[in-house]
């Protein structure tokens, strides 16, 4: 039995439903945008434990692997989410699901985010994005420093 966006649900000794633990999902970024790398830094800090998601650049193998080609040519270019069962989630829709991932007040940070039409928040998502490398630049590496201890989370 599936709930909560395809995360299983498993029923305790009391006949109680709870989430079982997700699988890791891959969270993929735009490689040269630095507000790309402070939200894979922000995701990082939120899920030390790496049980949230893995990361890697959308110009990268695992990316083409993961998403078909006819797909990959209609996505942004900025962050890209592949769930656990499947889903490609992009714009507003994939910065909402981050959050509520991440749990705690992040999730219901996105909750309350979760209000705005999607088509409202997708133009916001939209006018951050067209702006983006003149106000946070871009970076001068194809990928975020990783320091060792969080190499394993990336897929380069």
């Amino acid at each position: 039995m599936a709930r909560g966006g395809g995360i299983p649900a498993i029923v305790d000794s009391a006949g109680r439903q709870e989430r079982a633990a997700s699988a890791v999902e891959r969270l993929f970024y735009d490689g040269s945008c630095a507000l790309c790398h402070g939200s894979v830094r922000f995701v990082l800090a939120r899920d030390p434990e790496g049980r949230t998601f893995r990361f890697a650049p959308l110009d990268g193998d695992v990316f083409r692997a993961a998403v078909p080609e006819a797909e990959r040519a209609a996505l942004p270019d900025s962050l890209v989410v592949v769930t656990e069962d499947g889903r490609v989630l992009t714009r507003s829709e994939a910065a909402l699901h981050i959050l509520r991932r991440l749990g705690g007040a992040w999730g219901t940070l996105a909750t309350v985010l979760g209000l705005v039409p999607l088509p409202l928040s997708n133009f916001a998502y939209d006018l951050v994005a067209r702006f983006r490398y003149r106000v946070f630049g871009r970076e001068k590496d194809a990928c975020p420093r990783i320091p060792p201890p969080l190499r394993n989370r990336f897929d380069l």
